[in-house]
């Protein structure tokens, strides 16, 4: 293998789904990529275009613009693009230009083809958006639990039909599950009081539930599927069915909720925010975001393409919203590049996300122009704050005077941080460290990140202080294999699934990524990046990110159980709600990362 091949496959260690292939497929693979420098602000290819194969970036980012020319994606190194052509009939379904000096790898159709049929990670991968994605939103092949979209809203029998009308109007529902002594009696639709009550003339206020509902309705247990609803609802000719554990109602699935699961999307709300004129718009559409973390969690897919299909649509928003400043602002006056962190950053958001973002200005800006970079920065977050992003509760945000500054200035914001590991610049150093360009001239960025990973690396006193503020989030681990739960308060007997759940493994993957000097930023990538760098063991690798897996796949779970319930969704876990096996395997995890937290604070690196 000659040197550029060599370099090819180090790199591809670190990229997913390359990192599922074994050294001799890996050494083989990097053989056939091609590789092309293109200049910054170049056309990669244009909508139609037959393609070359399947396109990863090595370094520098490119733009991904649909037929209209509305930037769907923005991407960095590590990410692909051209399967959606490739998986067609091999020509460009949109259109890819360079935003900075890129370097990218093309990998030949023929060997992508034959990737996709000899790997099945790899074809889960890229087929992630599409056939497979098609196959897990078809709704007949849904729970029903997955379904339906609201907790049930009940009556009793000798409730009148005033309350009855009155309540749906109240809950937003256009029907009534008919309790008593918790069980299911009956069912009263807005159709029932139109055609047996109003069309009758009867008085609503001496008219009993009783006496209009349907009696001893079907229903269906929460394991059924959608094509059993879908079934009963043509053969019934109704559009209300309740589900049900033995008699009691547990759930009440409508026409409606399969309509709205059918219409949601990433792919869709991302179409929808770029072409959205008004804040307005956009929050609608973030609202929409609850009921795709249940579609996506319902649907089998992995935590990574969960929480960053979220991200994207953060992302959008965030352009979007940027677009739209510009457009009422004017041009801004130099270039200047905004970036995400927090979870934003490491493309892990879920469905409960504050915003976390800064600006990095070029250094030829003057005094007056920052005026035009405060208000950008008011505005974009603003507005975040009205789609949902709420605002960050340490004000780590570009709205922060502090962080909306030249170049320069951030430079020796980390050269300060670096050799002054102080607790507050630790603190500071960790979130900055989760940097992503979102949208401008990212090149104000990569240089000062790899600048920043050299020196930070180098400095033994403050790596060892980002290991000792890695290890100050504990695992919930308690007594005699039990859990350390919230001991008071609303979240008594909980787990926070954030702090003491997937924050000790991203604490961990960013300080292998500052000994590796690792550029990855998702806290995945860089467990594999880490182990494929010798930073931490195979053994000791395989065994975290099975442990961060089921630990994020678990919060995601709990929080679309929130969302089908009505609520909103959190990071606290009743563990104690879970069976004996998945508590089991739970705590397991935990021990895990307590194990690799041990480790890094004795200097192995890997469990002994």
């Amino acid at each position: 293998m000659d040197q550029s091949h060599a370099e090819i496959a180090r790199f591809l260690e670190t990229v997913h789904p390359y990192d599922s292939l074994s050294a001799d497929e890996l050494k083989q693979v990097a053989g056939r990529f091609l590789s092309e420098v293109i200049e910054a602000e170049s056309e990669i290819y244009a909508v139609g275009d037959p393609l070359p194969g399947l396109y990863l970036i090595m370094d520098g980012s490119v733009q991904v613009l649909d037929a209209a020319g509305t930037v769907v994606s923005q991407l960095s190194p590590r990410n692909s693009f051209g399967e959606r052509g490739l998986l067609r009939d091999g020509r460009a379904v949109t259109q890819a230009r360079t935003t900075d000096r890129s370097r990218l790898l093309i990998l030949p159709t023929a060997e992508f083809k034959r990737l996709m049929a000899d790997h099945a990670a790899f074809q889960r991968f890229f087929t992630r958006g599409r056939a497979s994605d098609a196959r897990r939103n078809d709704m007949s092949m849904q729970r029903v639990s997955e379904l339906m979209s609201h907790p049930p809203i009940t009556c009793g029998p000798l409730d009148s039909v005033r309350v009855a009308a009155q309540r749906m109007a109240e809950r937003h529902v256009s029907s009534l599950g008919v309790v008593e002594n918790d069980r299911l009696l009956g069912i009263v639709t807005t159709r029932d009081l139109t055609t047996q009550v109003l069309s009758q003339g009867l008085d609503p206020d001496q008219t009993q539930v009783s006496a209009i509902m349907t009696a001893d309705p079907i229903g269906l247990p929460g394991e059924a599927l959608g094509s059993d609803v879908l079934h009963l609802m043509v053969e019934r000719r109704v559009g209300h069915l309740p589900v049900v554990k033995g008699d009691m109602l547990i759930g009440m699935i409508t026409q409606t909720d399969l309509t709205r699961f059918q219409a949601i999307s990433s792919a869709l709300l991302v179409r929808e925010i770029s072409s959205a004129s008004t804040v307005e718009d956009m929050r609608t559409i973030t609202a929409r975001i609850p009921q795709l973390l249940v579609q996506l969690v319902g649907g089998n897919n992995a935590h990574e393409v969960v929480t960053r299909l979220i991200t994207d649509i953060a992302d959008t928003v965030t352009r979007r919203l940027i677009m739209l400043a510009e457009k009422e602002l004017g041009p801004p006056p130099v270039p200047y590049v905004w970036l995400a962190c927090g979870s934003q950053g490491r493309q892990e958001q879920t469905g409960v996300s504050d915003q976390d973002n800064c600006i990095f200005i070029d250094d030829s800006v003057t005094e007056e122009d920052m005026d035009w970079f405060n208000k950008l920065a008011l505005f974009v977050s603003h507005n975040l704050d009205a789609c949902g992003y709420y605002f960050c509760p340490g004000d780590m945000m570009a709205t922060n005077p502090k962080w909306c500054q030249p170049v320069h200035v951030w430079r020796s914001y980390f050269r300060d941080w670096i050799h002054k590991p102080d607790p507050m610049a630790q603190m500071l150093s960790s979130v900055m460290f989760d940097l992503r360009p979102i949208c401008g001239a990212s090149s104000l960025f990569q240089d000062l990140q790899s600048e920043t990973l050299e020196n930070a690396s180098k400095n033994s006193i403050f790596v060892a202080h980002m290991i000792t503020n890695s290890l100050k989030h504990a695992p919930p681990l308690g007594l005699l294999r039990g859990f350390a739960t919230v001991r008071s308060g609303e979240h008594r007997n909980h787990i926070d699934m954030k702090h003491n759940g997937v924050v000790p493994v991203v604490d961990l993957g960013r300080v292998y990524a500052l000994q590796g000097r690792l550029p990855p930023v998702n806290t995945r990538a860089r467990l594999v990046a880490a182990e494929a760098a010798g930073i931490i063991s195979g053994a000791g690798a395989k065994d975290l990110i099975a442990a961060y897996d089921l630990i994020a796949e678990m919060r995601l779970r709990n929080q679309a159980s929130q969302v089908r319930s009505g609520k909103k969704p959190d990071n606290f876990l009743a563990p104690y709600d879970f069976g004996d096996f998945e508590r089991s395997h739970l705590r397991d995890a935990f021990v895990v990362v307590r194990t690799m937290q041990s480790a890094l604070g004795h200097g192995r690196s890997a469990p002994i």
